[in-house]
């Protein structure tokens, strides 16, 4: 039987919490050496250190005293509809805390939280693909895979109405030297 749940912002000393689950989504994603975040870089940029600023947030769900899951997000923006929204950067419950809803519940709030800002849209990516060691995960959890897909977290996603927009959008992503170069190419100023 699942204990009490509770979702909150996080706080200057869960910092060693939300890194966790950082390190455990980047070892389902089979990328844990792609992790280069730290507990003072996170401190520093979601605004759990005096003075830092904040470039998103992070939800946490406990079950009992123990977390059991997290959204880290930031907010967007519509220009067709003029509106804030919500854009979900990671959406992590630990395997062991899996089927119990937690999901749904990190999905709920963050719904809410856009309601309440009059926003436009909670938005997010979900992998095509399940890597090996994310496998790995769902079978130490006793969780069963369908095919060789991520149908677990797309079906999820589709059973709470989200629709995927795949075939209308390609994600893209500019980042490490290629963001350098960028900078430089025909920007105003130093391009540094």
């Amino acid at each position: 039987m699942a204990g009490q749940i509770s979702v909150r912002a996080a706080v200057a000393s869960d910092v060693e919490v939300i890194l966790e689950m950082i390190k455990e989504l980047a070892l389902y994603e089979n990328e844990p050496d792609k992790v280069l975040a730290t507990q003072e870089s996170l401190q520093n940029t979601l605004g759990l250190k005096e003075g830092s600023k904040c470039y998103a947030k992070t939800l946490l769900l406990y079950e009992g005293d123990k977390p059991a899951g997290m959204a880290l997000y930031f907010n967007s923006y519509s220009t067709w509809r003029a509106k804030p929204g919500i854009y979900l950067e990671d959406l992590f419950v630990k395997p062991q805390f899996r089927g119990k809803g937690y999901g749904t519940t990190l999905l709920a709030t963050l719904a809410k939280e856009v309601l309440e800002i009059d926003g436009a849209r909670l938005e997010w990516s979900v992998l095509k693909c399940m890597l090996p060691a994310g496998r790995m995960m769902q079978e130490a959890a006793e969780i069963e895979i369908d095919g060789i897909g991520n149908e677990p977290s797309i079906k999820f996603y589709e059973g709470i109405g989200a629709t995927n927009l795949a075939k209308e959008w390609q994600q893209m992503r500019v980042d490490g030297n290629a963001l350098k170069d960028l900078a430089k190419r025909g920007a105003f100023g130093d391009g540094k």
